[in-house]
């Protein structure tokens, strides 16, 4: 149960920040309208908030979230931006989980 609530919780987080970083590039370089900087704030303090939910060290948190981020946004490429992920975007994507599962899940000293 603990390794479904803490993933979850990452994917959660990083499409959280990912739509409020892309909220902001739409307003910055698609010329879109600077009202979308408010849901962007909002998807911003979420995506904060949702790190401290995480009952391990900060830092151990930050270093393994980095591998779902990067999962995350390669699966945003695919959907959002319409560009096919190549072998090797899925192969570090993959990589890229595996170290998160490794530094969260791994047994740790007493």
């Amino acid at each position: 149960m603990v390794f479904i609530k803490t993933t979850a919780l990452f994917f959660i987080t990083a499409i959280m920040e990912i739509l409020g970083c892309y909220l902001t590039y739409l307003w910055l370089t698609q010329g879109k309208s600077a009202w979308l900087l408010i849901p962007a704030g909002l998807s911003l303090a979420a995506f904060a908030w949702l790190l401290t939910l995480h009952p391990t060290a900060a830092g151990r948190v930050y270093a393994a979230y980095g591998g779902v981020y990067i999962f995350c946004a390669i699966f945003w490429l695919w959907t959002v931006d319409g560009i096919r992920p190549t072998v090797w975007d899925l192969i570090g994507a993959f990589v890229a989980l595996t170290g998160m599962a490794i530094i969260m899940f791994a047994p740790k000293a007493a």
